[in-house]
């Protein structure tokens, strides 16, 4: 699989459907809905998608939140169910590091759900405190140092 990233705007349609990617991988599974005011908040954040580079499908988003001059928190990872365990979210992890790197950025911090923890740690990030619930599901904070 042939895959490339790009940045895409807040309220374009390129984020409306990594919105409905998102909805489908982290709210549905929950009976979550979004809230329109946490939407809102995104504005200022990177959006960072994931296409198949021969048909331009979306396979995966995730999101980078200021935090600081010097840290981003990622938000949102997302890969749709068809390219789950190809290594899509590797390829976003790693493109979203080089953006960061690029725009002197240090540090990016995350709240993994438990299932994904190993994920990140074979990235390379480190985990910290104690498991958490959020959204009714157990989280750990995690950490990379670029």
């Amino acid at each position: 699989m042939s895959l490339y990233c790009a940045m895409i705007d807040f309220g374009t349609p390129e984020f409306d459907e990594a919105l409905k990617l998102r909805y489908d991988v982290l709210r549905k599974p929950l009976n979550l809905e979004f809230d329109e005011n946490d939407i809102a908040t995104e504005f200022d954040s990177f959006h960072i998608a994931c296409y198949d580079q021969n048909s331009n499908e979306l396979l995966g988003i995730l999101i980078l939140k200021p935090v600081d001059g010097h840290t981003l928190k990622m938000r949102q990872v997302a890969v749709s169910a068809t390219a789950q365990s190809k290594g899509v979210g590797t390829f976003m992890v790693q493109a979203s590091e080089q953006f960061a790197t690029h725009k002197n950025y240090k540090k990016i911090e995350l709240h993994a759900r438990l299932a994904a923890v190993d994920f990140y740690l074979k990235n390379g990030y480190t985990t910290e405190g104690d498991i958490f619930q959020e959204v009714g599901i157990d989280h750990q904070s995690m950490f990379k140092i670029l």
